[in-house]
């Protein structure tokens, strides 16, 4: 068998367990909430601060404009369910916290048009950027190795990462990273 297609294999069946492993669906149909914790790169919270990507009207947003904030950056795409489950509960926390210095950007890695149906639908209070396949490249730079979603990153006032996390994320397990973050900065 040819070596090339034998590597191919191996890397779909490793993509396709992560996958699995992440959001496996429980008997009745529902998906099992997981999460993986992530290493954070070092240059992942540059790489994502210096990115200019475009909202679902094509408007150009540059990251950099929310510097000095502590940002929540969530990575997500429409056709995801736990993406879908967990952005109200970012909704509401976005608006607590917008007193404290906290803003929330979510990074689609989807289409303009699926993101347009979906804010449509469910209405969010913070802004959606669509990186369509090109967000591949910048979730990986800021720790997503596997590309998998839901995946959130939690930038501090100065630039720094402070955490990364796969997966559906709580309500309250997110408010307590936050809390965190904004209790060590100075």
């Amino acid at each position: 068998m040819n070596k090339g297609i034998i590597a191919i294999a191996a890397v779909t069946i490793a993509i396709a367990a992560a996958f699995a492993a992440i959001y496996a669906e429980s008997g009745d149909g529902s998906v099992k909430k997981s999460a993986v914790s992530t290493k954070i790169s070092p240059v992942g919270s540059t790489q994502v601060l210096a990115a200019t990507l475009t909202d679902a009207s094509g408007h150009t947003q540059a990251m950099a404009q929310w510097r000095g904030k502590t940002l929540v950056v969530n990575f997500w795409a429409a056709w995801c369910p736990p993406c879908r489950e967990e952005m109200p509960a970012f909704s509401r926390v976005q608006e607590k916290y917008r007193e404290r210095g906290v803003q929330f950007v979510g990074i689609a890695l989807d289409s303009a048009d699926n993101v347009k149906a979906f804010a449509r639908d469910t209405p969010v209070s913070y802004p959606l950027l669509v990186a369509s396949d090109d967000g591949a490249d910048l979730a990986r730079s800021a720790g997503n190795t596997t590309v998998a979603l839901p995946y959130t990153l939690i930038i501090d006032a100065t630039g720094k990462a402070r955490y990364a996390h796969l997966g559906y994320l709580a309500e309250n397990d997110l408010e307590s990273l936050l809390q965190q973050t904004l209790d060590k900065q100075p």
